[in-house]
Parts: C-alpha cells; structure tokens; sequence
C-alpha cells in the first residue's frame, strides 16, 4: 500500500509563512524511516533535521511542499467562506490530488476528526482513505517526515528573512525578540511578512494609533 503522511510548520507565529508538506512511501518503508530516527520535528535539533531532510527524500517515492503566504493566510481569515482549518485542509487535498496515495495520515489541526475529513473531501478528486489524528506526527514516522520537510522548508526561509531584516527571533509572539521587532516595524511597508489578521499584529496597530492620537 502507499501511504502518505501530511503535516505543518509555522501555523502559530505572527512572522512568516505556514508551510505544509506531504511524503509518498511504500508502507513498508516505514521502517526505513524510523530506523534513520525520523520523528516529530519538534523533538529534533536543527542540525539533525537538517540532515534527515535529504535522507527522507531518498526514501520517498515523491513529496509535495506548499508554502502559505501571511496575505494568502490573512485572506482566509478575512473570507466568510473559509478560516485556517479550511485552509489547511484545502491545502492538504492539494498534496493529495498531486501525490495520489492509498491512504493519507494527516496531523490533525482541530477537534472534529470527521469535521476536518469533510473539509478535506470538499476539494479532494482522488480517492483515498483518510486518518486525521492529533499527534500522528509524533505516532507515525511518515507523518514525522512530513513534519521535518515542512519545518526544515520553513527554517530556511526564516533564516533568509533575517538576513535580510535582523534578527527578529521566532516569530511567535513568545519570544522577546519576536515582540519589539513588531513593536518597531508593524507599519513598515516593506516588512510584508506579517499576518496582520492575527491578533497581536491588530493589537499593535490599535495600541500605536491610539498613541498617536492622544499626542495631539
């Protein structure tokens, strides 16, 4: 049977695109995967993730990387039609209908497994079965894989943006640095990284107009 694993990186932070990853393997290969200790992103080092990234696409029969851009996920939030989860969901039938497994294992970003399947269904035209569960990332080594392709795609480009700009961190609101580089550069038109559909980003811009009301 082939089987495919889909995950996410970077839905939280203010700063940067989520990006979402799908990997193609013979079920059987999952072997080969847990043996190269091909896990969750989140329990990896850098380095290592680094380095499984090109391990995993030789054991891989294909792999599909979407990147979704701050105005593409600041446009969902703003539709009446759709929100993240119909995002994410849109996207990940997109990987599907291009890599066209047997079965797909899907990270599951909300509480209704049957309610993100119909999500999923509005846009698949392959047939395919399909398993959403929270912590498949952890629970299932081609999910893992999925995971650090979309986390390793992201870091990079990341790390591109703060060569560019300085080092603003994370990009979750967590992270100090995360936190005065918006303060600075909310309204810097060519910081076009943000999503200002998030609540810290709104909240930033209310806190700074407000200010400058009051100084007159």
């Amino acid at each position: 049977m082939i089987i495919c694993g889909i995950d996410e990186a970077g839905r939280g932070p203010v700063i940067g695109p989520m990006v979402m990853a799908g990997v193609l393997i013979d079920e059987k290969d999952e072997e080969k995967l847990k043996k190269l200790g091909v896990k969750d992103s989140k329990l990896l080092e850098p380095e290592t993730r680094e380095k499984l990234f090109k391990k995993i696409l030789a054991v891989a029969k294909d792999y599909k990387i979407i990147s979704l851009t701050p105005d593409i996920i600041d446009d969902a939030l703003k539709s009446d039609n759709t929100n993240l989860n119909r995002l994410e969901a849109a996207t990940t039938a997109e990987i599907l209908n291009h890599l066209k497994p047997d079965r797909a294992i899907i990270d599951l970003p909300e509480k209704n497994p049957k309610r993100y399947q119909g999500y999923i269904k509005e846009n698949l035209k392959t047939k395919v079965e399909l398993v959403t569960e929270h912590k498949a990332d952890f629970n299932y080594p081609v999910v893992g894989a999925a995971s650090i392709l979309a986390k390793v795609t992201r870091d990079k480009y990341i790390e591109f943006l703060k060569e560019k700009f300085g080092d603003f961190g994370s990009g979750y609101m967590s992270d100090e640095k995360t936190q005065k580089f918006l303060e600075k550069n909310w309204d810097n038109h060519k910081v076009t990284f943000f999503r200002k559909e998030w609540v810290s980003w709104k909240n930033m811009k209310k806190e700074k107009t407000q200010k400058k009301i009051f100084d007159y």
